[in-house]
């Protein structure tokens, strides 16, 4: 697949999330459970969702990650519960749209990271996922659009 990268110029997100360390297999469940969690929490404090979710992803190797998972919030939250304040950084970032069944987006990061070495760059952080497609509403998984957003840095 060709993945169409841009450069953008981010601002800071303030963001509600909720964290965890998990296999790979268990991702699924944990995203469904906190999104409704963390969307109904800013409802009730009148802070969004200000976007659509994401998921940002610490590889620890062996198929285990480090996720923090939520929405962009209004306005700086306080948390509750599981649910705690965070932010996605501003800054440059490397951005792509991967369509298709989520197992497959290796093939966007190879490419993001290919892109920014080539402008001279190098990955700045962890990357994460924007999720534009709801598996319960869009059941097909060749349909799902998910954004890649990976920080660079160029000396």
């Amino acid at each position: 697949m060709d993945y169409e990268i841009e450069s953008r110029t981010l601002d800071v997100v303030d963001t509600a999330v909720e964290s965890a360390t998990l296999d790979i297999a268990d991702i699924g469940g944990f995203l469904a459970r906190v999104y409704g969690n963390v969307s109904s929490y800013l409802e009730r404090k009148g802070a969004g969702p200000a976007g659509m979710p994401f998921a940002r992803y610490h590889p620890l190797g062996e198929g285990r990650f480090d996720i923090e998972a939520g929405f962009p919030a209004s306005t700086p939250v306080g948390g509750e519960d599981e649910i705690e304040p965070s932010e996605l950084p501003g800054g440059l970032a490397a951005v792509t749209m991967h369509i298709g069944p989520y197992e497959q987006a290796t093939a966007a990061y190879t490419a993001l990271e290919k892109w920014i070495r080539e402008q001279g760059g190098t990955p700045d952080g962890d990357a994460w996922e924007v999720y534009f497609d709801d598996p319960m509403s869009q059941p097909d998984p060749n349909q799902w659009r998910t954004e890649i957003v990976q920080p660079y840095r160029v000396p």
